[in-house]
């Protein structure tokens, strides 16, 4: 059974992170399935540390906008969700030239709390890093205050 309760358009979700910090980066949503969503990075001259490696914040970077993005896509219409917390754990080391898939599926969806666990991995299917996301949400009385370009989410909202 699916979790989305709004429909999901990647090109809508690709075209709203235009002049963010997601297309400056070059995510790219690619795919979803009922329980999960995937976006990629390709590691270059935008994404690499001095060592010719992708930039740990980066992966971090693409983590968090995969699962703030699932997040937003399976609350209730009239909520918001913020992020409360990331962790990562850089496994191995994702090298120049190649691309990086990160797939968000949720550990937890809660009322108030959601936690979205994050695996990014390289072309070969072998695992760089592994995050956590934790996003508070918020009912519509509370997320009044919550300013949200509709753009940001693929005009969801």
């Amino acid at each position: 059974m699916a979790i989305w309760t709004r429909e999901i358009d990647l090109k809508a979700l690709n075209a709203g992170g235009v002049n963010t910090a997601v297309s400056h980066l070059g995510i790219e949503f690619t795919e979803y399935g009922d329980d999960f969503i995937c976006a990629r990075i390709h590691v270059d001259e935008r994404t690499c540390q001095p060592y010719g490696i992708l930039h740990g914040g980066v992966s971090v970077v693409l983590a968090e906008t995969l699962g703030s993005t699932a997040a937003a896509l399976s609350i209730p219409q009239g909520h918001r969700c913020v992020g409360l917390s990331v962790t990562a754990n850089h496994i191995r080391a994702g090298r120049k030239g190649s691309w990086i898939t990160a797939t968000a599926r949720p550990a937890h969806l809660g009322r108030t709390t959601h936690v979205w666990s994050i695996e990014l991995r390289d072309e070969n299917g072998k695992l760089t890093c592994n995050c956590s996301l934790t996003m508070a949400i918020l009912a519509p009385e509370a997320a009044k205050n919550v300013r949200l370009d509709q753009a940001s989410v693929g005009g969801v909202q």
